[in-house]
């Protein structure tokens, strides 16, 4: 037990230390060297509680000594802003400000994926669910069903907040996958296919070739479709290669201009 403001409260933590005249100190002090060292003095005092509430973020992709960071951080924020007039003890300011300042660095900087607030917020209570019925269902994990009745919330909603707890962190693609044998990630991706270039163009130029004169048609086919070279389309037309050659030429001037003019 410990007194502040006048009134006699159970305390939530048991080391913390008696800093209610310190704040009133604090807040009548005008800003300088000494009330900055009161300051540091009091967060040094209170850095103990911080670390604990870090302590429960553990496990969740960020290490204890940088959740001990963010932890401090909001410790300080909660110092430089607590009001004793207010007459509220200091923790009971503090508790809620150092927790507020590690989930919004959670939210803000260990989310690999972009996930909406809503689905955050599924994700907490899917997580805070499950937690509490592992204490009932010894030796087995709680089914979607169980975790649903439990946070009253729709099994939908349980598998999008169970989803969005892989969303911490990603796998690369370079990962071998379980009991694979060496199968990564990366080899389960295709590649461009490079037919997919000319599509576009064999579509828009279909009209223009099917206007040319049979002979040239029948030149671009064997040319372009069955990859015979000029002399043996000359040889199986009767005619001569510089005559493939100048009908070549003459086709795809003509199917330039054709483009060019539907597109302009």
């Amino acid at each position: 037990m410990r007194v502040t403001s006048g009134r006699t409260k159970p305390h939530p933590h048991d080391d913390a230390p008696d800093s209610a005249e310190a704040f009133q100190r604090l807040a009548r002090m005008p800003d300088g060297p000494q009330r900055r060292r009161l300051r540091d003095e009091l967060v040094r005092a209170w850095l103990p509680m911080s670390e604990r509430i870090a302590v429960r973020f553990k496990g969740r992709g960020e290490s204890l000594e940088d959740l001990y960071q963010v932890a401090a951080l909001g410790l300080v924020k909660a110092v430089d802003h607590y009001d004793p007039a207010r007459g509220h003890a200091f923790e009971a300011y503090a508790v809620p400000t150092v927790t507020g300042e590690i989930k919004r660095h959670f939210r803000d900087h260990m989310w690999t994926l972009h996930v909406p607030r809503r689905v955050q917020d599924l994700r907490n209570r899917v997580r805070q669910s499950a937690k509490e019925l592992a204490q009932t269902t010894p030796g087995r994990r709680p089914t979607v069903a169980e975790i649903a009745r439990h946070a009253q919330l729709s099994e939908s909603e349980v598998r999008a907040g169970m989803e969005a707890l892989e969303c911490f962190s990603a796998l690369s693609l370079d990962a071998e996958l379980p009991g694979s044998d060496g199968y990564a990630l990366t080899d389960a991706i295709g590649a461009p296919d490079p037919a997919f270039d000319v599509v576009v163009d064999r579509v828009a130029v279909g009209p223009c070739i099917a206007a040319l004169p049979e002979r040239e048609r029948t030149i671009l086919y064997l040319r372009f479709f069955r990859g015979m070279t000029q002399n043996r389309i000359a040889q199986q037309l009767g005619i001569s290669q510089m005559h493939v050659s100048r009908l070549l030429s003459g086709c795809f001037a003509h199917l330039r201009e054709e483009l060019l003019a539907e597109t302009g």
